[in-house]
């Protein structure tokens, strides 16, 4: 509708952005560039700085989806120096229904509302109406107050624990995890290895369907997640129907990553005939 041409950046073997096809893909008719900083699915974390910088350098804006980062380690918008930033409440301790869209002021001055309501006019008469000033020309109507409070209470939290410590908790339960996880006879682990992989574990057991797997870790007491992690394309580049995904965070211990990987050689006895 818009005359837009979408383009895709690919991933190699491991899950990671194909950074050596950038400069075919990245144009001077290129006028948004959006990437995830750190995969939900594989864990895969996207050089998102230099990202950014290889947008700016054709002269088009960067919009960083920072859903699965911003609650897993040190995000500063500043020195990422992106245009927009977006992520969630729920994936940071925080209430469902509520996120953040960060946006420079130069790029949001330039925008137009995309809702209407109260407080987003500075003035509206028959004829015609005028903005309000940022940031209250793009929150109509009134906003979820209760969600906002609980958000930033999570914030608070998290920021009193430290995304530093968030981080190095995360890596080295991840670390072991696959450690353990692999020696799961018929076991597969999609995605990057060492310091590239965040606190996600997504795999395959054999020819056992993540929902079966997931099945019975539930009744081990063990919640992961099991499907397409609303990315299927991810899945059809791997040739596989879905994955299980275990995920990591500061409140993990390693006697869990124990009992998963316990759960599991269980799961290959039950589908053992």
């Amino acid at each position: 509708r818009t005359g837009a041409t979408l383009r895709y950046v690919p991933i190699d073997a491991q899950g990671s952005l194909r950074l050596d096809l950038l400069d075919e893909l990245l144009t001077e008719r290129t006028r948004l560039f959006a990437f995830v900083a750190m995969s939900n699915v594989l864990g895969a974390i996207n050089p998102a700085a230099e990202l950014v910088a290889r947008a700016h350098a054709v002269g088009a804006l960067a919009l960083v989806d920072a859903a699965q980062s911003v609650p897993h380690m040190p995000v500063d918008v500043q020195a990422l120096d992106c245009d927009f930033l977006v992520f969630s409440s729920h994936k940071m301790c925080g209430p469902t229904g509520v996120g953040v869209l960060y946006g420079r002021r130069a790029a949001l001055e330039e925008m137009s509302p995309f809702m209407g309501g109260g407080d987003m006019i500075r003035e509206v008469h028959m004829d015609g109406s005028r903005w309000n000033s940022l940031p209250w020309k793009f929150e109509a109507g009134t906003p979820a107050i209760a969600e906002v409070i609980g958000l930033g209470a999570a914030v608070d939290y998290l920021s009193n624990l430290g995304m530093g410590w968030v981080r190095e908790q995360e890596h080295a339960l991840v670390s072991y995890a696959v450690e353990k996880l692999t020696q799961v006879e018929g076991l597969r682990i999609i995605g990057p290895s060492g310091e590239q992989r965040s606190g996600v574990a997504a795999f395959t057991l054999a020819d056992i369907h993540p929902h079966d797997i997931a099945a019975i870790l539930d009744s081990e007491g063990i919640a992961i997640r099991a499907g397409h992690h609303c990315a299927q394309p991810i899945h059809d580049h791997f040739g596989i129907a879905a994955t299980a995904r275990a995920s990591f965070y500061f409140y993990n211990t390693f006697e869990e990553v124990d009992r998963l990987a316990a759960a599991l050689e269980k799961v290959q006895s039950v589908f053992s005939f």
